[in-house]
Order: C-alpha cells, then structure tokens, then sequence
C-alpha cells in the first residue's frame, strides 16, 4: 500500500491512496485541472479512480469535484449528511455511496472505517482504509484529538494528519481578526503543530511509520516548523515524516510489509 498528497491547504485538498492496482482519491479540493495534472506526475489515469471518499463539504475539499466528474465518472463516497449538501451545488451526473459516521464498510477491495470529527462542517469525518494488513489513515480538519480519534487511528501505518497553525505565530499575526483567530483554534477548528505532535507521538508506539503533516497555513506555519515539533515530540524515534505543500504532490509513499528475517535464510538456504 501507498499513499500519497496531491496538494494541501486552504487552497485545496486531496489525497490518493493506492494498493494493488486500486485507486482511492481522498477529497477533490483543488481543481479539476490540477487534479488531473498531479495524479498523471504520480502515474495515475484519472479514469482508474475506484472512488473519491470526502471528508465534508467545505470548497478546499470538494472545490474541483463538479468539472472533474464530467470527464471521469468515479463514484462519490460521503457521509449522509455530507453528500446532501454537497449533491445541492453539484450540476454533474455521479454515483453515490452514502454512509453514517462511525460506519465500517467494503469498497472495491479496501476495507473503509470512519470515525467524526469535531470540525464546523454538517458530519466531517476521518478515515482508516486498509487492505490486507496494510492501513493509512486520513484526519484532516479538526479542532482537537478526542479519545475514539486515537483509539481509531490506532495500528495505521500512514497517516495523513493536519497540523495548520503554529500557535505563537497565529498569536503575532496581525492579519487575522480576534474572532478567526478563535475559530481557527477553538474546539471545532484547526489543529496546531503541537495538538498533532501529540497524536503521532501517541500512535507511533501501535506501528506508526510514516506521517504526511497537512493543511499547513500559509503565514501562521511552516514545513520546517511542523516536523520540527513533531520530531521534538517522538525523540529519536524513527518515523518518515514530511509536510505537504500546497503547490507541488507529495512522493509516493509506501507501506512496506515487514519480512521476517527467518524468510530470507530459507531463501538463501542459511
């Protein structure tokens, strides 16, 4: 399994995840144009897109859906309450797979969990997909970790995780008002640097090994920033980690199964 970030920020979101052949794109955020443009850079035909999960209806999550199903008709899957919301502004023609959160079920080979999220959308959620014994987990807008997040995420190989503001700098930022500011990092906004370093330090010890920091602020963060919190976080745990960018796809990256190093003596004959 792998998975990978088209792009990620308030100007769009998507991510792709991949195994044996099988294509998830999760959110469709950034443009139609772009959408097909950055999965063709990871070798990708738009047309074999199994599915496109949302996690809600804001526009940097579901921004290029409507071009996009024109020219590829890939179902929708979204929870109830989402695909309501977003069905009313959507003119293209499309399938729809409606769940309710905290729902768990099969789709075209992957075996998809949801949980909520406490974000100001009708029914966000998160999710785990996992084939075989391979996970990754996407959780993106949310204002704060509950209990059943980490329980959720706990045992995923990947994770596709936001880490939006760096707190002193959201603080110094003239830019913002007081009231976006409170949005941004109440209960039911955006996770900062520090609220997803504790997470990741918390799944790391249940086979945490890569992790993709998304949804960065553009002037209340940056990529240096948030893997630096997170690596201060672990200690010298050795995790692959990286933040996605807004403007350029990630690199694949791949959830290797462990081989038992017996495996290789019966092979070599040792």
């Amino acid at each position: 399994m792998r998975f990978a970030v088209l792009g990620s920020g308030s100007g769009g979101n998507s991510t792709i995840v991949e195994c044996d052949g099988k294509y998830l794109l999760v959110d469709a955020g950034l443009s139609a144009k772009q959408l097909n443009l950055r999965l063709e850079a990871l070798g990708v035909d738009p047309q074999k897109l199994t599915g496109i999960l949302l996690t809600h209806e804001h526009g940097d999550h579901v921004r290029g859906l409507d071009v996009f199903l024109r020219k590829c008709r890939v179902p929708i899957v979204a929870s109830v309450m989402t695909g309501r919301v977003v069905q009313e502004n959507l003119n293209s023609q499309a399938e729809w797979v409606a769940f309710e959160s905290g729902q768990k079920f099969s789709w075209e080979g992957f075996e998809i969990s949801t949980f909520a999220l406490p974000h100001d959308a009708v029914e966000p959620v998160g999710y785990v997909i996992a084939r075989g014994e391979r996970s990754v987990g996407v959780a993106t807008d949310l204002g704060h970790v509950t209990d059943p997040i980490t329980k959720m995420l706990q045992g995923v190989e990947g994770l596709v995780l936001e880490a939006n503001y760096d707190w002193p700098m959201l603080e110094a930022d003239t830019k913002r008002p007081f009231s976006t500011k409170n949005r941004i990092s109440s209960q039911h906004g955006h996770l900062s640097n520090d609220q997803a370093a504790e997470l990741v330090a918390a799944l790391v010890p249940e086979g945490l090994k890569r992790v993709v920091l998304g949804h960065l602020s553009g002037d209340c963060n940056c990529p240096l920033k948030a893997v630096e919190v997170v690596r201060e976080k672990i200690g010298g745990v050795a995790l692959e980690i990286c933040a996605a960018s807004q403007n350029e796809v990630t690199k694949w990256q791949s959830i290797e199964p462990e081989v038992d190093p017996a495996f290789y003596g019966e092979l070599f004959g040792g």
